[in-house]
């Protein structure tokens, strides 16, 4: 097989992660960086998810980052134009102290080397609810930076999220790329195997921090992360 474009997901995919416990860890730290601007430590967590259901439930009139500030500002009672400086501030520095909730992959740079030597296109195609500061951190959890991609999906300039396919779509449009040529490898039954097959797209599920979704169960190609790098290796290149 050869791709025109290979898109990789990042949490649980190039970046080991237990989803749950990150999750945890990364609130409790964003926490402690807001707690000047009055915010009910109680309701914080619950404030955090409603904004970020209103970015998956995003139809594309807005960019995912103004749907999660309309949400948390109107529940909280803050002003984005205040706590969103200490928020991109987290974003470049305490947020690098949440690598302690995930895991080492030696491999990850290796395997962006990889598909950059077969597609003409790689893509870091992670759900759009961070700003491009904390993509950016996240990413150098595993030695990779932004210069390594064409494209790294972020919630000021996406309009919608996974498991909504048009994610995928808006992806393709963008870049000039063909669905059917393109190559989607991530860890999510759903937000990345579902929903990419859905887009048109090819998919290639990475089994090491695997989530399930019984509704739409995987069967198509699979393996390990080690065994992620061997089908890249394998792979003819595009032209």
């Amino acid at each position: 097989m050869k791709y025109q474009a290979i898109l990789f997901d990042m949490d649980g995919t190039l970046v080991p992660m237990d989803t749950d416990r990150f999750i945890k860890g990364y609130f409790q730290l964003l926490f402690r960086k807001l707690s000047g601007h009055g915010l009910d430590p109680k309701q914080f967590g619950k404030n955090m998810w409603a904004g970020v259901s209103a970015m998956v439930g995003n139809d594309g009139g807005a960019t995912n980052e103004e749907r999660f500030w309309q949400v948390f500002c109107r529940l909280t009672g803050t002003d984005k134009e205040v706590i969103n400086a200490d928020c991109l501030d987290f974003y470049g520095n305490e947020f690098q102290q949440a690598k302690q909730f995930t895991g080492e992959n030696p491999l990850a740079v290796e395997a962006i080397r990889a598909a950059r030597e077969k597609a003409e296109k790689v893509i870091l195609a992670t759900n759009p609810m961070f700003p491009m500061v904390g993509q950016q951190t996240r990413m150098g959890w595993v030695g990779l930076k932004p210069s390594d991609f064409d494209l790294v999906t972020s919630y000021e300039y996406e309009r919608f999220c996974k498991p909504n396919p048009q994610y995928y779509t808006s992806i393709c449009e963008r870049m000039g790329m063909n669905p059917a040529e393109c190559l989607m490898i991530g860890n999510d039954e759903n937000e990345d195997m579902y929903a990419g097959t859905q887009a048109g797209l090819n998919c290639w599920l990475v089994t090491d921090w695997m989530i399930p979704c019984p509704a739409h169960p995987w069967s198509g190609p699979k393996g390990s992360f080690i065994e992620t790098l061997e089908m890249l290796k394998e792979l003819e290149p595009f032209s």
